[in-house]
Parts: structure tokens; C-alpha cells; sequence
């Protein structure tokens, strides 16, 4: 089984006062256990990094932590994938297609990477935006 990791359930799972961090802890330790394949978009590390560096936590996660958690988190257990140039075009057409505007693109972006690696899950805390950006994956989208 592949499952991609979101922006938002990789947050919550590697700062432990997240008001989520408990249902997303066990999911990392699950991959961290490779019980299954873990899958991260390449878009994620840059939004996870700039995340983690301005999240309002004290003490404060410096730009060495952020790395070093990146790192250890979920570079050393994730499989990373991007998309190929074309790709994010086919992302933005799609996008215009849906009527969609906005910082979604980005979620369009994560999506496409589920699909394209054949993603089992996608595995997020923001549900509703991913069903708007990838309606036909809807059966894919998961809370933890």
C-alpha cells in the first residue's frame, strides 16, 4: 500500500503540542514501522520547511531544527516525487477547468503526485480542499 503524506498531517505529526499531533503521530510511526510505502510530494519539503519555521511554538523551530526534522522525519522514510514540467501546466489547466483559483494550486499540485505515483491514500487534515481540487480522487482522500 502507498500512502502520500499532506503538508498538514506531516506538521502535525512532528510537533508534539499540535492540537492534532496524536492521530498523526501514529501514522508516522506506522511508516516510520514501513508498513506501508510512504509517499511525499517534492512541493511538500518547501511547504513543510516553511511551515515549521514560522509556526507560533516556543521555543521557536530555528531553520537548522526545521531541516534536521525534515530530514530525519521524512526524507530518510519517504519515498519523494514531483511532477515533470508539463505536468504542472496539465495541473493549472485543470485547475482553470474546475473554476479554481488561489492557493489550491498547491494542493492540486500534492494531488497530482498521488495520482501519478498510484497512491493508495492521501492522507490529510484538509479533506474539503483536496476533494475540490481532485474530485475524482474523493474515494483516496483520508483524515487520520
Amino acid at each position: 500500500m502507498k500512502i502520500l503524506f499532506d503538508t498538514s498531517v506531516l506538521v502535525a505529526a512532528i510537533v508534539g503540542p499540535h492540537p492534532l499531533h496524536p492521530s498523526a503521530f501514529t501514522w508516522l510511526k506506522r511508516a516510520k514501522s514501513k508498513e506501508f510505502e510512504t509517499i511525499v510530494a517534492g512541493h511538500t519539503l518547501t511547504e513543510l520547511y516553511a511551515v515549521l519555521t514560522t509556526l507560533p511554538v516556543s521555543p521557536r523551530i530555528s531553520p537548522a531544527m526545521a531541516r534536521n526534522l525534515i530530514s530525519n522525519d521524512v526524507e530518510a522514510l519517504a519515498k519523494i516525487v514531483s511532477l515533470q514540467p508539463r505536468e504542472y501546466s496539465l495541473v493549472i489547466k485543470h485547475m482553470a477547468e474546475l473554476g479554481l483559483s488561489g492557493g489550491c494550486v498547491y494542493d492540486a499540485v500534492i494531488a497530482a503526485s498521488a495520482r501519478k505515483y498510484g497512491a493508495d491514500r492521501l492522507l490529510t487534515f484538509n479533506t474539503d480542499d483536496f476533494m475540490r481540487v481532485w474530485p475524482e480522487g474523493a474515494g483516496l482522500i483520508t483524515t487520520p
